[in-house]
């Protein structure tokens, strides 16, 4: 019997999203197929897969222990994130070579599903750098009785997003530096930079608006300039290795002594690049915006504007807007709930109280003691009278909580300096007053 030979063997994944690129996140799960390919029969021992994530750094560096002596120092560090391994046909051990330990594949082309879920913890995004990666794939390796074993290897995406909408990557962000210039005894002007940006946070594809003001009070000709930077850190051992890379520039006009100029809102493209990486031990990925002055025969003035690249951009909304509160608007709007645009006024006073009912408030309180009678007359009609009044229009006034507090505090002083001046009756004598307090308070 001639046996049958492997044509292909191929991976394929389930994409979440439209484009059929194989992108995933923390806690997705993972699927797909192993196919397989085979001319006639063929014997297998074993289909597997294996599901690995980690990142790792290496680096080499120079080292002389003397004179004539140098050796290489090697750096390296990995992570891993998850581990998975699971068998499609067959069974775990691939040294069994008895006959009943083998599968019979038919010719023609086969499917195996396979599935496994991302860890819930975050994870890295994926990223190639030039002393490290953040690599994730899966391997299919096909066990035949005395054959080498087919293996095949395919990556997949992971991005660990980044919200910019959160309040820390909406804050804006600005500096200012000065430099004065010297040579040997003579000493020109400063130039001075200022610069702004509306926010922290950006996606790839968006331009940065920058607001700068630069003064030229030396004698030279200086050019304003601003740059997109990515930095790369690579930890091990101890050590760390960092490698800047130049992402996106524009030059300003140039600025002759004396001369002033600025930027409303110039606007610097980011291209595609990389989101930040900010949680792998061994590997981060940072940006800033630097503005700058480039300054011949000196060293430049420059400003550094931290910067994340993000994955989920800015809330069509607003700039101002978190995460958290948009996510509660969309939930409202989902609900067919709305809010007006302006709080709705109160009901006037008239809506509320009615003129009979002001007219039977008015009416005075049976008294009990000489100070309770001494106020039957225009006094304690005037205390009623007060305690049923309009309020004012509620554009006119913010209540606040204490006002109420207040305003009883202000009548009942008035009213003691009243009694006292008129009648000859201190309301100080707390004996003689408890009543009257509580009644003036309802």
């Amino acid at each position: 019997m001639v046996l049958g030979k492997v044509k292909s063997l191929t991976i394929s994944f389930d994409c979440l999203n439209d484009s059929n690129v194989p992108v995933y996140s923390s806690g997705d799960t993972v699927s797909g197929r192993v196919n397989l390919e085979v001319t006639g029969e063929i014997r297998v021992k074993s289909l597997k897969i294996h599901a690995r994530g980690h990142a790792k750094v290496r680096w080499t560096e120079s080292r002389n222990a003397g004179s004539n002596t140098a050796y290489t120092q090697n750096y390296t560090e990995e992570v891993e994130y998850f581990n998975h391994k699971d068998i499609l046909i067959g069974h775990e051990r691939d040294d069994d070579n008895s006959e009943e330990g083998f599968n019979t594949i038919h010719s023609g082309r086969h499917e195996y599903a396979f599935s496994f879920e991302l860890p819930q913890t975050p994870l890295a995004t994926s990223f190639e750098g030039r002393h490290g990666s953040v690599r994730y794939w899966v391997k299919a390796e096909l066990h035949r009785p005395w054959l080498l074993p087919v293996k095949l290897k395919k990556e997949f995406t992971v991005f660990e997003h980044i919200d910019i909408n959160t309040p820390s990557l909406l804050s804006p962000q600005a500096g200012t530096k000065e430099k004065t210039l010297c040579c040997w005894f003579c000493t020109s002007g400063p130039i001075s930079l200022s610069a702004k940006i509306e926010r922290k946070g950006y996606t790839p594809g968006e331009s940065i608006q920058i607001f700068a003001e630069i003064e030229n009070c030396s004698s030279r000709m200086v050019v304003p300039k601003a740059a997109i930077y990515q930095t790369q850190a690579f930890y091990a051992k101890g050590k760390m290795k960092e490698v800047k890379q130049l992402v996106a520039n524009l030059r300003g006009e140039s600025l002759s002594s004396g001369k002033t100029e600025t930027w409303n809102g110039k606007l610097l493209k980011i291209p595609p690049v990389s989101p930040s990486i900010l949680d792998c031990s061994i590997i981060r990925v940072e940006y800033s915006l630097m503005v700058y002055v480039d300054i011949p025969g000196a060293m430049d003035l420059f400003l550094n504007l931290p910067l994340v690249i993000g994955t989920i951009p800015l809330h069509p909304f607003g700039s101002r807007t978190s995460s958290v509160s948009s996510q509660c608007s969309m939930n409202m709007n989902w609900l067919g709930l709305s809010l007006p645009e302006r709080p709705e006024a109160p009901p006037s006073y008239a809506e509320v109280v009615t003129e009979e009912q002001r007219r039977n408030n008015l009416a005075p309180v049976s008294a009990c003691d000489d100070f309770e009678r001494a106020l039957q007359g225009p006094l304690f009609a005037y205390i009623q009278e007060f305690r049923f009044l309009p309020p004012p229009l509620y554009s006119e006034v913010s209540i606040k909580p204490s006002s109420t507090k207040w305003a009883v505090t202000l009548l009942v002083n008035s009213i003691a300096d009243f009694l006292k001046t008129q009648l000859g009756f201190d309301y100080h004598d707390k004996r003689k007053t408890n009543n009257f307090e509580q009644q003036i308070k309802s």
